[in-house]
């Protein structure tokens, strides 16, 4: 009855940028450089029909953007603005972009607010969901890059989620999403492992347009049962005072992954790397047999993810859980599956067990 987010008809997107005096007619967008190439005029109009001038701000969205100058950026752009204590902003676009802008709102006078308008799959059912912001910080001290090493713990006033912007991704953006899915189907949810292995390859396919999907509701029940678990999740650790967490399955190995300089992976992609080689751990350990692992690489190719990498090798691994211990607080949690939909976290991950993980999962034909 709505339509989309950006038609005239729906005042939805106006309606979460709050409740103003007569007469202020303004708002602020913060717009990923590809959504503004392929909806600004379209969001533009949307505000100009209802009287409103639209100030926006137009970053890029790509890991390597995912930087400090990228928040100052935006803070100039609210200064020059006159952004008012209680207004609330838009960020529109991609995980990175909502990461960014929502680092902004936190800082902005202390705090703004703001509304997440996630545009890919991959942030529909992951940056929407969680208080999470932060930036990839560059050290001068060590002259390392890491990733989310600065950020923040600050909710949006609110997340309008329109699925519809998934068929204007390409396939391996829509492929990148499925990464994160496929990791909360591994950990939490048999259910949704058996709806990916079934229909995950004509939702990439179709962008997930596929009319017989749509109608029977299947593209509906991945993407609300996917944020079912995060919600479920994250809401009783939303600032993560617990660190044993299934949600972190993926995360490991995939952080250096994605920060080779000059790799072209995608961060949905580097978890299901990730995930993959955990599955491997789980298996020589006993947790699971053969057939599950062949289930699981089976499903993870149906939806064309990659399941090794080049760059994964015994050092960026062991590197990895070094790095698990400092940023998990002394401990390693890593989180390794038992079967499907079922998970613990293990802190005695050993080098030598690495090795042999990566000798096993050579034998794959990736």
């Amino acid at each position: 009855a709505h339509g989309t987010l950006f038609d005239r008809i729906n005042s939805q997107l106006l309606d979460a940028t709050g409740v103003h005096p007569e007469g202020y007619n303004t708002r602020f967008a913060v717009i990923d450089a590809e959504v503004d190439t392929l909806h600004g005029e379209q969001i533009r109009n949307y505000f100009a029909c209802k009287g409103i001038e639209l100030t926006t701000c137009v970053i890029n969205g790509g890991e390597a953007d995912k930087r400090p100058k990228a928040v100052d950026y935006i803070l100039d752009e609210l200064c020059a603005y006159k952004l008012r204590r209680r207004e609330p902003f838009l960020a529109i676009g991609g995980g990175c972009v909502l990461d960014i802008a929502g680092m902004a709102a936190c800082l902005y006078r202390r705090g703004v607010p703001f509304v997440r308008v996630p545009t890919t799959l991959l942030a529909i059912v992951d940056a929407s969901v969680g208080v999470k912001n932060g930036v990839d910080y560059c050290c001068c001290v060590t002259n390392e890059t890491y990733k989310n090493r600065v950020g923040s713990f600050y909710a949006p006033s609110s997340c309008l989620l329109d699925p519809a912007f998934i068929a204007s991704q390409d396939k391996r953006n829509i492929s990148n999403g499925f990464g994160e899915i496929l990791k909360l189907a591994l950990v939490r949810s048999p259910d949704l492992f058996d709806l990916l292995e079934v229909h995950g390859k004509t939702l990439i396919e179709s962008r997930f347009e596929d009319a017989t999907l749509k109608q029977a509701g299947v593209s509906s029940r991945i993407i609300d049962l996917s944020i079912q678990i995060m919600l479920e999740e994250l809401g009783p650790n939303l600032w993560e005072t617990k660190l044993d967490r299934c949600v972190d399955y993926g995360h490991t190995f995939s952080k250096l992954l994605e920060m080779v300089p000059g790799a072209d992976i995608m961060h949905g992609e580097a978890v299901n790397v990730d995930g993959f080689f955990c599955v491997i751990l789980s298996y020589l350990r006993g947790y699971i047999d053969m057939d599950t692992v062949n289930r699981i690489f089976a499903c993870m190719k149906s939806l064309s993810l990659p399941t090794n990498s080049s760059d994964l090798n015994l050092e960026l691994a062991w590197q990895s859980c070094k790095d698990a211990i400092e940023h998990r607080h002394g401990e390693q949690r890593i989180p390794l599956i038992t079967e499907i939909g079922e998970s613990i976290c293990v802190s005695d991950v050993t080098e030598e067990e690495l090795e042999r993980a990566l000798v096993f999962l050579g034998k794959f034909d990736h």
